[in-house]
């Protein structure tokens, strides 16, 4: 559809435009570690709801949903759609609870190793970093592939150039920059998913054509109480609400709204509004099934755009593109440069300010590499983003039970979230099997650690309870030399 040369081109303009917007901003700003990491008390409820649609609304919208709805039909739709925007919802009294408990706090890791100790810190630890590096690669490895339709670019050619130009600006200007940029992005995104969403349902003639076809085809996609689909939508809705408490990038986020009723304005909205996007996105999936069933349903929505999309629009997938994957690549990014500042000033108090700026920048482009390397190779990251998902989910109650119950320790915690990953792994398939115990290995991951915890207090010897009230003494501020 378009050349090589022009094609490479846009890319690297458009990924420039979108950097320089983030390094010019942060130019303006303090080299202050506080800011870099945290952004305290700056962004009121319009800014967080922006910035939450940017960094929710990934590459991954335009490939996930519309497969997700080839085989599971109408009802994983709505699934994936509401499961997409419950972690923003359940975040709200989680954050709050945080504020509250811990208000000059920076990351969810700072609150493991003070409420539950070495073991489950390292273990809740090593789960969050997986989950980011796989949802870093999936968005890096999307936008490798979407260029691929417009003109042969080798994969790790468009990994190296959108990776390179996201560190630049984030790595430079921290989650001031990156929510800065979010606001830019976001203007870009939903005027360019509309046209999107316009010209896709124009190229299949509407609504109400494509239902008439699958009504004859394919009529158990259009059925809510459909096994499979109400099955696979219950999957995904569990799946994504327990994930996203664990992002890095939700609790700056928590950090970042000026006050709690900012916050609380900013989820809600900022998840809601994500919901028709989502989705409409899927919805292409059913319309693949209609017109192209026999085709790649990994690219369900460009099939169905692709041939009919003008040129000017072709061009502007790049810069749409590019803004879904920087505006969620720059939150990741951002997040695990905060667990890095924080925890190195843990281990070493008497690290200067300079230093820990130093270490966090150069510490992510490293870890960069092997994201860059594993994107290049085109792989599907769908099981392993199940896999991510469901260690999440097994540590979600044994970690958060502790921001409200005084009685639960780091020894219950541990086990629970051990008891939660051995039953869910058992039933959860292998990579060359099938789909139909994933809900169940998630159901059991979620729910063991809860009997578990519980039991566990009984059985157990009591411990002196912990004072929720003494978290916030142990917080300091990080630029504090």
């Amino acid at each position: 559809m378009l050349t090589e040369n022009a094609t490479l081109a846009w890319l690297l303009g458009f990924s420039a435009l979108y950097a320089l917007a983030g390094v010019v901003y942060a130019r303006r700003q303090r080299d202050n570690l506080e800011d870099f990491i945290v952004a305290r008390n700056s962004q009121g409820s319009f800014a967080t709801i922006l910035t939450l649609m940017a960094s929710s609304l990934g590459a991954w919208i335009l490939f996930s949903p519309p497969q997700a709805a080839t085989w599971g039909g109408l009802a994983a739709v709505i699934g994936y759609a509401l499961g997409s925007m419950s972690p923003r919802l359940i975040m709200i009294p989680l954050g709050q609870r945080m504020r509250e408990l811990s208000p000059r706090g920076h990351t969810l890791t700072e609150f493991l190793i003070m409420r539950y100790g070495r073991p489950m810190y390292v273990l809740t630890l090593l789960i969050m970093l997986f989950y980011m590096f796989i949802s870093l690669t999936a968005e890096i490895t999307a936008i490798a592939k979407l260029v691929t339709l417009l003109a042969p670019i080798p994969l790790w050619v468009t990994a190296a150039i959108v990776m390179g130009f996201t560190l630049l600006y984030t790595a430079y200007g921290g989650l001031r920059a990156s929510i800065f940029t979010d606001k830019v992005q976001i203007v870009i995104i939903v005027p360019l998913l509309l046209v999107m969403l316009w010209l896709g349902w124009k190229a299949t003639g509407g609504i109400s054509a494509t239902a008439e076809i699958l009504r004859q085809q394919a009529p158990q996609l259009l059925d809510l109480t459909n096994a499979t689909g109400l099955k696979a939508g219950v999957t995904f809705f569990v799946a994504i609400l327990l994930t996203g408490i664990f992002h890095q990038g939700n609790w700056q986020r928590v950090y970042s709204a000026k006050d709690i009723p900012s916050m609380r304005r900013g989820f809600l909205l900022g998840g809601v509004l994500v919901v028709p996007f989502i989705f409409v996105m899927g919805l292409f999936g059913l319309a693949f099934v209609a017109y192209h069933p026999q085709g790649d349903s990994s690219i369900a929505l460009f099939t169905i755009i692709m041939p009919d999309v003008p040129l000017w629009f072709a061009i502007a997938l790049i810069p749409l593109g590019l803004a879904l994957v920087m505006s969620s690549a720059d939150t990741v990014i951002s997040a695990v440069s905060s667990i890095i500042a924080v925890d190195v000033k843990r281990l070493a108090p008497n690290t200067s300010t300079t230093t820990l700026l130093r270490l966090a920048r150069w510490l992510i482009m490293l870890l960069a590499i092997p994201v860059m390397i594993v994107s290049a190779q085109g792989y599907s990251v769908l099981y392993l983003f199940l896999l991510a998902d469901l260690l999440c989910a097994a540590a979600a109650f044994p970690v958060f039970y502790g921001l409200y119950s005084r009685r639960h320790d780091g020894r219950t915690a541990t086990l629970g979230t051990l008891a939660g990953l051995a039953a869910g792994l058992t039933y959860f398939p292998s990579p060359s099997g099938n789909m139909n115990t994933l809900l169940e290995s998630f159901l059991l991951a979620a729910l063991v650690p809860v009997a578990v915890v519980w039991l566990l207090q009984f059985v157990l010897p009591k411990r002196q309870e912990f004072k929720l009230e003494d978290l916030h003494l142990a917080v300091q501020r990080l630029d504090q030399d």
